[in-house]
């Protein structure tokens, strides 16, 4: 009854623009590697050699891959909370209710308060932030004094589940 899944959500980084920068990027570097390897014209003012521009264009493009890779899975039952951001964690950490002061569903600013998405540490005590998207997320906070916020974009529908999970810890 305890690995029953009450709350799945797997998220990945779907932002046009993120998405437009490394493609243009990635065209640029094989347009680049067409016109001075294929054509035989050096590609810009200060070409790089054959070896280095083939070297960079794939360093990109596994770069991409990387970024196609990136997901940040979200499980809640009953025994606890499971996450993992593939391909930080290759397996799920879990975090026991027990260890848990208190969690809740709340907003959050993405780049005043963790510069960003994806892995950050936050600054001023915000703890550490697991997100890909958007500006909801899972607070948690440690008995021992520590913060983890899991991004969500299905706030809603997690904030449900955590209430139902209040009223069975009470009984």
């Amino acid at each position: 009854m305890n690995k029953e899944v009450l709350f799945s959500e797997s998220q990945r980084f779907k932002q046009w623009w993120l998405w437009g920068i490394v493609i243009a990027i990635n065209a640029l570097l094989l347009y680049g590697v067409y016109v001075q390897i294929m054509l035989g014209q050096a590609f810009g003012n200060n070409p790089m050699t054959n070896t280095q521009l083939i070297i960079v264009t794939l360093l990109t493009i596994m770069l991409a891959f990387l970024f196609l890779s990136f997901r940040l899975d979200t499980i809640i039952r009953k025994d606890g909370i499971y996450v993992r951001f593939f391909p930080f964690h290759i397996r799920f950490k879990y975090y026991d209710w027990q260890i848990l002061s208190k969690f809740y569903v709340r907003p959050y600013y993405p780049i005043t308060e963790y510069g960003g998405w994806g892995l950050r540490l936050g600054l001023f005590g915000k703890g550490v932030a697991y997100t890909v998207s958007g500006n909801m997320g899972l607070q948690l906070e440690f008995t021992h004094n520590k913060k983890l916020l899991i991004g969500t974009n299905k706030p809603t529908e997690l904030a449900k589940v955590l209430s139902q999970l209040e009223q069975f810890k009470q009984e």
